[in-house]
């Protein structure tokens, strides 16, 4: 008699993010936007960010947090406070919490759809597979998977630089890992980042928002 098939562990997903408070997100939108209204892009893109994980099969859906939760976190979250530190250590941190295969993204890319997301969830997502790496078009990257968590697989990465993501992956390659790759994104820091990505995603409450403080630029 054969062996039964063993399933596919499902994929616990992390969601690493900031509370929404006016003067501590989104600084770099300000100017041309106020403090309140970065915080109100904040907030739209968390919210599509989740609507995107909660649209996908995961063993556990957690948000990382830097903050309290509010009214923006939807049912079957978790949540799990960051720890202090680097963003490096922030990340490492985080997947040292998890157990098994484990897909790591920001809330600064609010056209994520669960398509985009969903090569790195499928039930097939890490055969032949240790980590799946999404590069952002500044250089950085939005999302980071790993088939077996390991924090030192983050720990020293100079964070916000132009050289982030190559770094990352390099770090990764360098492990012996076998890397596959999301599409590249574009994450939201400036005015101009946020209309891009509004266009690309027109449907979100992230360009709701934008479109409804627009009107506000300027002032």
């Amino acid at each position: 008699m054969n062996a039964p098939a063993v399933r596919p562990e499902p994929t616990t997903v992390l969601v690493i993010a900031k509370e929404p408070v006016p003067g501590r997100v989104k600084t770099r939108l300000t100017p041309p936007y106020s403090p309140h209204q970065a915080a109100q892009l904040a907030e739209a893109a968390l919210h599509d960010t989740l609507q995107a994980v909660s649209a996908m099969p995961a063993r556990r859906r957690v948000v990382v947090l830097d903050g309290r939760p509010g009214n923006w976190l939807p049912a079957g979250f978790d949540v799990r406070p960051q720890c202090p530190g680097g963003l490096d250590e922030r990340l490492a941190a985080a997947f040292a919490g998890s157990a098994g295969p484990t897909l790591l993204i920001g809330m600064d890319t609010p056209q994520v759809t669960p398509r985009i997301l969903a090569p790195a969830l499928e039930p097939d997502a890490w055969r032949n597979c240790d980590a799946w790496f999404g590069p952002a078009e500044d250089g950085g990257f939005w999302a980071l998977g790993l088939a077996a968590p390991d924090p030192r697989l983050l720990r020293g990465v100079p964070m916000s630089t132009g050289r982030t993501g190559a770094a990352q992956r390099a770090r990764l390659t360098a492990a012996g890992l076998r890397v596959r790759e999301l599409p590249p994104l574009r994450d939201v820091d400036t005015a101009d980042d946020a209309r891009r990505v509004a266009a690309a995603a027109p449907g979100g409450r992230f360009a709701a928002t934008l479109a409804r403080l627009t009107p506000a630029l300027g002032r």
